[in-house]
């Protein structure tokens, strides 16, 4: 297999669970296939449950990005917020590239803490 352009596109966890729930349930694998490749599924799927996407949706997703575009972040930025739905402002300085710097001020960070906690449900045990 050859990769063409590895920078296509950036899939959230949620994305990726949803497409491989979907393959598991048509059981669109080969018999022969060797077992690490069924073996990988299934820990990723099991890894990806525990996290915020098990929660997620296609249409919490839709609302989350589009309530967010006011703030100018990158594709990758919005992609590490779906996926860790941070709750405090240190998480999200981490995750924003220069929100220390004044990129996004205090009032900001707490509106977008407040979108994440809106948009985005919270991971149930």
């Amino acid at each position: 297999m050859d990769i063409i352009n590895a920078n296509t596109a950036v899939l959230s966890n949620f994305e990726v669970l949803e497409l491989l729930s979907s393959l598991r349930g048509k059981g669109d694998q080969p018999r022969n296939q060797s077992g690490s490749l069924a073996t990988i599924t299934y820990e990723t799927i099991k890894y990806l449950e525990g996290t915020p996407a098990a929660t997620q949706s296609e249409k919490c997703l839709k609302k989350f990005l589009n309530e967010v575009k006011k703030f100018g972040l990158t594709k990758k930025e919005k992609t590490m917020l779906l996926n860790l739905r941070p709750t405090t402002a240190v998480e999200i300085s981490l995750i924003v590239q220069s929100a220390e710097q004044e990129r996004l001020t205090e009032e900001q960070t707490e509106e977008l803490i407040e979108i994440i906690q809106n948009t985005l449900p919270a991971k149930t045990d």
